[in-house]
């Protein structure tokens, strides 16, 4: 097992199997343009050895399905039924939720339990105005489909101060009434934000948000598990339709910035075209395409020195922002 100075190790792995996208959100991708996919992609069975050896090698018990967006490649198909008969204790697809209807079939019957949405608007408009493409109520047609299946859904939320602070709200009034778990994610200084005057202009921090949540409800911090990017709260006797009455409803915050997270941080992310990445706040990138030609043995060896690298990358304390685009290295 590789552990640092700090303690940590690798256990929770993000795969991206795309770095194309159909969205160009303002805070992913600048002047609209959409991420195509990368040069020399690996294909859903090369992926899929990757994350076997890297369980082997690293003790990846973790794993969510990343893109770009992960669900417009047709390595999906095959990617994830076969990834769920891996020895791994979870599995969660992080989304946009736009062809959630159409691959609903896929995810229920490979056994998934969990999935992410990214939403930041109720606003029909101000959708397509931050996602720069799509359909709000194709999203949310496919979010009820996830919970009528009984997945567990969680969706992710980007609070920006000219573009969204006024649906904090209504998202998380949304989220309660149906049992799902929103997650505020403070805007992140990289990529095109990284020397833009923007991102100190839009960002809301944990405070902010806080602070507007108790204009209309109570709550409390709770407990998360140790490595948890997410600091998560408590709204006491919130009920629902998918909550018996006396049970909270919950709400998180990925307080990148506001209350940094390095220090317990356990991610490790693969690029759709075969690279390793230990750090977001880093540039640095570890290839395995040359590793998955060789047989298992003299695969996991050269493994776990790239391993070793990767997490080096890390950061001791906080994310110090980069320039590097979270989306196409599997955010």
């Amino acid at each position: 097992m590789i552990v640092d100075a700090q303690g940590r190790r690798f256990r929770n792995l993000r795969v991206s199997l795309t770095a194309a996208c159909n969205y160009a959100c303002t805070y992913c991708v600048p002047d609209g343009k959409r991420l195509q996919a990368a040069v020399a992609e690996l294909s859903a069975a090369e992926l899929l050895r990757a994350v076997r050896l890297l369980v082997e090698s690293a003790g990846i018990d973790k794993l969510r399905i990343t893109g770009g967006e992960p669900l417009l490649t047709p390595k999906f198909d095959e990617f994830l039924p076969a990834v769920m008969k891996l020895p791994l204790t979870d599995v969660s697809v992080t989304t946009n939720g736009q062809f959630l209807a159409k691959k609903a079939d896929i995810i229920v019957s490979s056994g998934l339990k969990r999935i992410n949405v990214s939403l930041d608007t109720l606003n029909p408009l101000r959708f397509r105005t931050l996602a720069r493409s799509g359909d709000l109520e194709t999203v949310l047609a496919g979010l009820e489909l996830m919970l009528d299946a009984g997945l567990k859904v969680k969706v992710n939320m980007v609070p920006m101060k000219s573009a969204n602070v006024d649906q904090i709200l209504p998202m998380l009034e949304y989220c309660l009434e149906r049992g799902i778990e929103l997650r505020f994610i403070e805007l992140m200084n990289m990529g095109h934000l990284k020397y833009s005057a923007t991102y100190h202009r839009d960002f809301f921090g944990m405070d902010d948000i806080l602070s507007l949540i108790g204009t209309r409800y109570e709550f409390a911090r709770t407990d998360a598990p140790f490595d948890s990017t997410s600091v998560r709260y408590e709204i006491p006797d919130h009920a629902s339709p998918t909550r018996p009455p006396g049970r909270a409803g919950v709400f998180g915050i990925i307080a990148n910035e506001s209350e940094p997270f390095c220090a317990s941080c356990t991610r490790l992310r693969l690029s759709s075209n075969g690279y390793l990445y230990g750090c977001l706040s880093s540039t640095k990138r570890h290839p395995i395409a040359d590793v998955l030609k060789l047989p298992d043995d003299q695969a996991r060896t050269l493994l776990q020195s790239r391993l070793m690298g990767a997490l080096g990358d890390k950061q001791t304390v906080q994310f110090k922002g980069e320039v590097t685009v979270m989306k196409f290295i599997g955010g």
